[in-house]
Protein backbone atom coordinates (compact mmCIF):
# COMPACT_ATOMS: atom_id res chain seq x y z
CA UNK A 1 0.00 0.00 0.00
CA UNK A 2 2.90 2.36 1.03
CA UNK A 3 4.31 1.48 -2.26
CA UNK A 4 1.33 2.14 -4.13
CA UNK A 5 1.14 5.63 -2.57
CA UNK A 6 4.63 6.79 -3.76
CA UNK A 7 3.79 5.37 -6.80
CA UNK A 8 0.74 7.51 -6.95
CA UNK A 9 2.83 10.83 -6.10
CA UNK A 10 5.04 11.41 -8.40
CA UNK A 11 2.41 10.77 -11.17
CA UNK A 12 1.06 14.66 -10.80
CA UNK A 13 4.22 15.95 -11.06
CA UNK A 14 4.63 15.20 -14.48
CA UNK A 15 0.85 16.08 -14.99
CA UNK A 16 1.48 19.80 -13.34
CA UNK A 17 4.31 20.08 -15.20
CA UNK A 18 2.65 19.33 -18.75
CA UNK A 19 -0.18 22.16 -17.24
CA UNK A 20 2.40 24.59 -16.88
CA UNK A 21 4.53 24.17 -20.32
CA UNK A 22 0.78 24.59 -22.13
CA UNK A 23 0.20 27.59 -20.36
CA UNK A 24 3.50 28.85 -21.08
CA UNK A 25 3.31 28.05 -24.48
CA UNK A 26 -0.59 29.64 -24.95
CA UNK A 27 1.49 32.72 -23.28
CA UNK A 28 3.79 32.78 -25.98
CA UNK A 29 1.54 32.41 -28.39
CA UNK A 30 -0.62 35.49 -27.65
CA UNK A 31 2.44 37.51 -27.07
CA UNK A 32 4.11 36.09 -30.79
CA UNK A 33 0.31 36.57 -32.50
CA UNK A 34 0.85 39.76 -34.88
CA UNK A 35 -1.29 42.77 -33.86
CA UNK A 36 -2.48 45.56 -36.17
CA UNK A 37 -0.29 48.10 -36.42
CA UNK A 38 -1.39 51.74 -34.99
CA UNK A 39 -0.99 53.99 -37.89
CA UNK A 40 -0.48 57.76 -36.49
CA UNK A 41 -3.65 59.66 -36.87
CA UNK A 42 -2.37 62.67 -39.53
CA UNK A 43 -1.56 59.74 -42.20
CA UNK A 44 -4.86 60.52 -44.18
CA UNK A 45 -5.25 63.74 -44.26
CA UNK A 46 -1.56 63.99 -45.09
CA UNK A 47 -2.02 61.66 -48.37
CA UNK A 48 -5.00 63.71 -49.33
CA UNK A 49 -3.23 66.56 -49.58
CA UNK A 50 -0.51 65.21 -51.72
CA UNK A 51 -3.38 63.83 -53.94
CA UNK A 52 -5.06 66.93 -54.09
CA UNK A 53 -2.78 68.92 -56.60
CA UNK A 54 -4.81 67.15 -59.36
CA UNK A 55 -8.30 68.96 -60.26
CA UNK A 56 -11.11 68.54 -62.61
CA UNK A 57 -12.30 72.55 -63.18
CA UNK A 58 -16.05 73.34 -62.98
CA UNK A 59 -17.39 74.25 -66.33
CA UNK A 60 -20.72 76.68 -66.73
CA UNK A 61 -21.56 78.62 -69.77
CA UNK A 62 -19.69 78.82 -72.71
CA UNK A 63 -16.96 76.73 -71.45
CA UNK A 64 -15.57 73.89 -73.69
CA UNK A 65 -17.79 70.37 -72.57
CA UNK A 66 -14.92 68.74 -73.32
CA UNK A 67 -11.96 68.22 -70.39
CA UNK A 68 -9.27 68.26 -72.98
CA UNK A 69 -11.36 71.82 -73.88
CA UNK A 70 -11.55 73.12 -70.67
CA UNK A 71 -8.06 72.46 -69.87
CA UNK A 72 -6.80 74.71 -72.33
CA UNK A 73 -10.21 77.27 -71.99
CA UNK A 74 -8.35 77.91 -68.62
CA UNK A 75 -4.98 78.05 -69.94
CA UNK A 76 -6.19 80.75 -72.45
CA UNK A 77 -8.08 83.08 -70.08
CA UNK A 78 -6.42 82.38 -66.85
CA UNK A 79 -2.81 81.27 -67.39
CA UNK A 80 -1.11 77.98 -65.63
CA UNK A 81 -2.09 79.42 -62.07
CA UNK A 82 -5.77 79.21 -63.57
CA UNK A 83 -5.27 75.58 -62.92
CA UNK A 84 -4.72 75.89 -59.42
CA UNK A 85 -7.70 77.92 -58.55
CA UNK A 86 -8.73 77.22 -55.22
CA UNK A 87 -5.56 74.90 -53.98
CA UNK A 88 -5.25 76.40 -50.68
CA UNK A 89 -9.13 76.02 -49.99
CA UNK A 90 -8.83 72.13 -50.98
CA UNK A 91 -5.53 71.97 -48.97
CA UNK A 92 -7.37 73.09 -46.33
CA UNK A 93 -10.39 70.69 -46.78
CA UNK A 94 -8.02 68.10 -46.68
CA UNK A 95 -6.00 68.96 -43.40
CA UNK A 96 -9.45 69.30 -41.89
CA UNK A 97 -12.26 66.69 -43.82
CA UNK A 98 -9.15 63.69 -44.64
CA UNK A 99 -7.42 63.95 -41.99
CA UNK A 100 -10.61 63.62 -39.42
CA UNK A 101 -12.49 60.68 -41.42
CA UNK A 102 -9.45 58.94 -42.09
CA UNK A 103 -8.38 59.51 -38.49
CA UNK A 104 -11.51 58.26 -37.35
CA UNK A 105 -12.04 55.48 -39.48
CA UNK A 106 -8.38 53.77 -38.47
CA UNK A 107 -9.13 54.39 -35.21
CA UNK A 108 -12.87 52.37 -35.09
CA UNK A 109 -10.99 49.90 -37.15
CA UNK A 110 -7.81 49.24 -35.07
CA UNK A 111 -10.11 48.82 -32.01
CA UNK A 112 -12.41 46.69 -33.74
CA UNK A 113 -9.98 44.14 -35.51
CA UNK A 114 -10.24 40.89 -33.64
CA UNK A 115 -7.76 39.80 -31.73
CA UNK A 116 -8.43 36.59 -33.44
CA UNK A 117 -5.95 35.32 -36.29
CA UNK A 118 -7.18 34.58 -39.59
CA UNK A 119 -6.32 31.59 -40.40
CA UNK A 120 -5.69 31.96 -43.86
CA UNK A 121 -3.49 35.13 -43.58
CA UNK A 122 -1.63 34.51 -39.89
CA UNK A 123 -3.27 37.96 -39.57
CA UNK A 124 -5.80 39.50 -36.97
CA UNK A 125 -8.85 39.01 -38.65
CA UNK A 126 -10.15 42.35 -39.69
CA UNK A 127 -14.17 44.08 -39.10
CA UNK A 128 -16.82 42.54 -42.01
CA UNK A 129 -18.14 44.13 -44.66
CA UNK A 130 -21.38 45.61 -42.98
CA UNK A 131 -18.97 47.17 -39.92
CA UNK A 132 -16.10 48.92 -42.04
CA UNK A 133 -19.22 50.44 -43.44
CA UNK A 134 -20.82 51.65 -40.50
CA UNK A 135 -17.33 52.74 -39.10
CA UNK A 136 -16.71 54.43 -42.32
CA UNK A 137 -19.83 56.20 -42.84
CA UNK A 138 -19.76 57.65 -39.51
CA UNK A 139 -16.29 59.04 -40.05
CA UNK A 140 -17.70 60.34 -42.82
CA UNK A 141 -19.97 62.21 -41.30
CA UNK A 142 -17.97 63.83 -38.29
CA UNK A 143 -15.39 64.39 -41.09
CA UNK A 144 -17.88 66.62 -43.53
CA UNK A 145 -18.86 68.72 -40.33
CA UNK A 146 -15.71 69.42 -39.49
CA UNK A 147 -14.53 70.38 -43.21
CA UNK A 148 -17.66 72.10 -44.41
CA UNK A 149 -16.27 75.73 -44.29
CA UNK A 150 -13.22 74.43 -46.39
CA UNK A 151 -15.64 72.05 -48.92
CA UNK A 152 -17.23 75.40 -49.73
CA UNK A 153 -14.46 77.53 -50.35
CA UNK A 154 -12.89 74.80 -52.20
CA UNK A 155 -16.08 74.87 -54.36
CA UNK A 156 -16.74 78.72 -54.56
CA UNK A 157 -12.68 79.29 -55.81
CA UNK A 158 -12.57 76.26 -58.47
CA UNK A 159 -16.21 77.27 -59.97
CA UNK A 160 -14.51 81.02 -60.27
CA UNK A 161 -12.59 80.59 -63.34
CA UNK A 162 -16.25 79.35 -65.14
CA UNK A 163 -18.14 82.57 -64.00
CA UNK A 164 -18.01 86.10 -65.91
CA UNK A 165 -15.64 88.40 -64.89
CA UNK A 166 -18.31 90.47 -62.59
CA UNK A 167 -19.87 87.35 -60.98
CA UNK A 168 -16.33 86.23 -59.42
CA UNK A 169 -15.43 86.40 -56.06
CA UNK A 170 -11.97 86.68 -56.15
CA UNK A 171 -10.63 85.34 -52.90
CA UNK A 172 -7.35 85.66 -52.75
CA UNK A 173 -6.62 82.45 -51.01
CA UNK A 174 -8.43 80.06 -48.50
CA UNK A 175 -7.97 82.14 -45.30
CA UNK A 176 -9.57 85.25 -46.88
CA UNK A 177 -12.30 83.45 -48.41
CA UNK A 178 -13.40 82.62 -44.88
CA UNK A 179 -12.70 86.03 -43.62
CA UNK A 180 -14.75 87.22 -46.23
CA UNK A 181 -17.45 84.66 -46.18
CA UNK A 182 -17.88 85.75 -42.48
CA UNK A 183 -17.90 89.65 -42.79
CA UNK A 184 -19.99 89.86 -45.93
CA UNK A 185 -22.38 86.74 -45.48
CA UNK A 186 -22.49 85.94 -41.92
CA UNK A 187 -21.16 83.40 -39.73
CA UNK A 188 -23.67 80.78 -40.96
CA UNK A 189 -22.28 80.88 -44.25
CA UNK A 190 -19.28 78.65 -43.17
CA UNK A 191 -22.00 75.96 -42.47
CA UNK A 192 -24.09 76.64 -46.12
CA UNK A 193 -24.90 72.92 -47.01
CA UNK A 194 -23.38 71.14 -44.20
CA UNK A 195 -25.86 68.33 -44.20
CA UNK A 196 -26.08 67.41 -47.73
CA UNK A 197 -22.23 67.58 -47.42
CA UNK A 198 -22.32 65.52 -44.44
CA UNK A 199 -24.22 63.08 -45.99
CA UNK A 200 -22.52 63.04 -49.04
CA UNK A 201 -18.92 62.58 -46.96
CA UNK A 202 -20.37 59.61 -44.85
CA UNK A 203 -21.19 58.08 -48.67
CA UNK A 204 -17.93 58.83 -49.89
CA UNK A 205 -15.99 57.35 -46.86
CA UNK A 206 -18.16 53.85 -47.06
CA UNK A 207 -17.51 53.82 -50.27
CA UNK A 208 -14.08 54.81 -50.75
CA UNK A 209 -12.14 53.80 -47.55
CA UNK A 210 -14.22 50.35 -47.27
CA UNK A 211 -14.26 49.25 -50.76
CA UNK A 212 -10.78 49.93 -50.79
CA UNK A 213 -10.29 47.51 -47.56
CA UNK A 214 -12.19 45.02 -49.19
CA UNK A 215 -11.00 44.78 -52.62
CA UNK A 216 -7.73 44.95 -51.05
CA UNK A 217 -8.36 42.18 -48.97
CA UNK A 218 -9.90 40.48 -51.87
CA UNK A 219 -7.28 40.62 -53.92
CA UNK A 220 -4.66 39.38 -51.69
CA UNK A 221 -7.03 36.14 -50.68
CA UNK A 222 -8.13 35.42 -54.02
CA UNK A 223 -5.48 36.08 -56.17
CA UNK A 224 -1.80 35.68 -56.63
CA UNK A 225 -0.99 39.16 -56.18
CA UNK A 226 0.89 40.19 -53.47
CA UNK A 227 0.88 43.76 -50.78
CA UNK A 228 2.55 45.77 -53.54
CA UNK A 229 2.08 48.44 -55.75
CA UNK A 230 -0.03 46.84 -58.42
CA UNK A 231 -2.19 45.31 -55.13
CA UNK A 232 -2.66 48.91 -54.51
CA UNK A 233 -3.17 50.36 -57.40
CA UNK A 234 -5.87 48.16 -58.55
CA UNK A 235 -7.74 48.06 -55.28
CA UNK A 236 -7.38 52.09 -55.30
CA UNK A 237 -9.23 52.40 -58.70
CA UNK A 238 -12.09 50.13 -58.24
CA UNK A 239 -12.52 52.04 -54.87
CA UNK A 240 -12.71 54.91 -57.22
CA UNK A 241 -15.14 53.35 -59.40
CA UNK A 242 -17.53 52.61 -56.52
CA UNK A 243 -16.95 56.19 -55.10
CA UNK A 244 -17.95 58.18 -58.21
CA UNK A 245 -21.50 55.89 -58.54
CA UNK A 246 -22.33 55.88 -55.05
CA UNK A 247 -21.38 60.06 -54.63
CA UNK A 248 -22.52 61.74 -57.91
CA UNK A 249 -26.15 62.15 -56.95
CA UNK A 250 -25.07 64.21 -53.85
CA UNK A 251 -22.54 65.89 -55.96
CA UNK A 252 -24.93 67.69 -57.90
CA UNK A 253 -26.98 68.68 -55.13
CA UNK A 254 -23.82 69.56 -52.91
CA UNK A 255 -22.37 71.58 -55.73
CA UNK A 256 -25.61 73.82 -56.46
CA UNK A 257 -26.58 74.42 -53.01
CA UNK A 258 -22.90 75.49 -51.77
CA UNK A 259 -22.61 77.75 -55.35
CA UNK A 260 -25.93 79.54 -54.14
CA UNK A 261 -25.91 83.22 -53.21
CA UNK A 262 -29.06 83.83 -52.05
CA UNK A 263 -32.95 82.92 -52.15
CA UNK A 264 -34.68 79.13 -51.23
CA UNK A 265 -32.10 76.85 -52.07
CA UNK A 266 -32.09 74.52 -49.86
CA UNK A 267 -32.48 70.69 -50.59
CA UNK A 268 -35.73 70.16 -51.16
CA UNK A 269 -36.15 72.97 -53.08
CA UNK A 270 -33.19 72.19 -55.73
CA UNK A 271 -34.31 68.41 -55.98
CA UNK A 272 -37.78 69.51 -57.06
CA UNK A 273 -36.13 71.69 -59.49
CA UNK A 274 -33.87 69.59 -60.73
CA UNK A 275 -35.96 66.67 -61.05
CA UNK A 276 -38.52 68.81 -62.86
CA UNK A 277 -36.14 70.49 -65.73
CA UNK A 278 -34.25 66.92 -66.24
CA UNK A 279 -35.60 64.19 -64.69
CA UNK A 280 -34.06 61.15 -63.55
CA UNK A 281 -31.19 62.11 -65.32
CA UNK A 282 -29.94 64.55 -62.74
CA UNK A 283 -28.74 61.60 -60.49
CA UNK A 284 -25.38 60.36 -62.94
CA UNK A 285 -25.48 63.97 -64.49
CA UNK A 286 -21.18 64.39 -64.77
CA UNK A 287 -20.71 61.09 -63.64
CA UNK A 288 -17.74 60.84 -66.29
CA UNK A 289 -16.33 64.11 -64.98
CA UNK A 290 -16.17 63.19 -61.46
CA UNK A 291 -15.19 60.07 -61.68
CA UNK A 292 -11.88 61.71 -63.75
CA UNK A 293 -11.80 63.86 -60.50
CA UNK A 294 -12.36 61.06 -57.94
CA UNK A 295 -10.47 58.10 -59.83
CA UNK A 296 -7.22 59.89 -59.82
CA UNK A 297 -7.57 61.22 -56.67
CA UNK A 298 -8.41 58.22 -54.94
CA UNK A 299 -5.57 56.06 -56.46
CA UNK A 300 -2.77 58.78 -55.19
CA UNK A 301 -4.39 59.33 -52.49
CA UNK A 302 -4.29 55.25 -51.33
CA UNK A 303 -0.81 55.10 -53.17
CA UNK A 304 0.80 57.98 -51.08
CA UNK A 305 -1.24 56.10 -48.05
CA UNK A 306 0.08 53.19 -48.55
CA UNK A 307 3.82 54.58 -49.13
CA UNK A 308 3.34 56.51 -45.68
CA UNK A 309 2.49 53.30 -43.84
CA UNK A 310 5.63 51.45 -45.67
CA UNK A 311 7.91 54.30 -44.53
CA UNK A 312 6.11 53.71 -40.49
CA UNK A 313 6.83 50.28 -40.48
CA UNK A 314 10.39 50.25 -41.65
CA UNK A 315 10.92 52.98 -38.88
CA UNK A 316 9.52 51.36 -36.39
CA UNK A 317 10.75 47.14 -37.37
CA UNK A 318 7.16 46.39 -37.97
CA UNK A 319 8.24 43.73 -40.81
CA UNK A 320 4.60 42.64 -41.90
CA UNK A 321 1.99 44.51 -43.51
CA UNK A 322 -0.81 45.15 -41.03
Amino acid sequence: MQAAKSEGRPAAAPSAAMAKGDNDKAVASSLARPRPVHYPFWFGGSASSMAACVRLQTRTGDMPKSMSGTFVHILKHNGPRGLYNGLSASLLRQITYSTTRFGIYEELKSRFTSSKTDPDTGKPKPPSLPLLIAMASTSGFIGGIAGNAADVLNVRMQHDAALPPSQRRNYAHAVDGLARMVREEGFASLFRGVWPNSARAAAMTASQLASYDVFKRTLLRATPMQDNLATHFSASFLAGVVAATVTSPIDVIKTRVMSATGGDHGVVALLREVYAKEGMRWMFKGWVPSFLRLGPQTICTFLFLESHRNVYRKINGIEEPA
